[in-house]
């Protein structure tokens, strides 16, 4: 199994963080590891801060850098759209992971439930990568706030949601 794990922003590798911790632990027992590429849109970017992240939680850099940086909503959103997409068909993940509820969540989950690609050069069969939400039923029930948006889109086209709290389930539910 290939896993993508998306983050953008620096509170997003904290949540990375610890998915990657869990599938080190998983891949030092199985049969069968799971395979990872960490892809960092550069939404928000400042070299000391994002690197002292990487150092401060044992990250291992990244495998993919799309250093798209700050812009309008609209153009960064756009433009994570438009260089997330050929990374994701040159890798073909069984999953993508997204977190939070910035720009990089939305465009990434966009990007990932519309694809699809061969199976194998051989056959007719279809895959799409399963979309993973965590951090998933968060509401302000602000839609002036941008991140809100992002929430409510990402969860609607995710495949799977993970919740931080019972009630998101119920906000999710209705």
């Amino acid at each position: 199994m290939k896993i993508m794990l998306i983050a953008g922003a620096r509170p997003n590798f904290m949540k990375i963080a610890s998915i990657i911790d869990a599938i080190d632990v998983h891949n030092q027992h199985a049969n069968h590891p799971i395979d990872y590429l960490l892809v960092h849109t550069g939404q928000h970017y400042d070299g000391q801060m994002s690197q002292a992240f990487f150092e401060d939680l044992a990250l291992p850099q990244p495998d993919v850098d799309l250093e798209v940086g700050s812009s309008s909503h609209a153009v960064q959103t756009a433009e994570i759209m438009k260089r997330f997409e050929p990374v994701l068909i040159r890798e073909q993940p069984h999953v993508v992971i997204v977190v939070g509820d910035v720009n990089s969540t939305i465009a990434c989950s966009l990007v990932a439930s519309k694809m699809i690609y061969p199976r194998s050069t051989s056959s007719l069969c279809t895959l799409r990568p399963l979309v993973v939400h965590v951090e998933g039923g968060l509401r302000s029930f602000d839609r002036c706030m941008p991140e809100e948006i992002n929430r409510i889109l990402s969860d609607d086209i995710s495949d799977l949601i993970f919740v931080t709290d019972v009630s998101d389930v119920e906000i999710l539910l209705s």
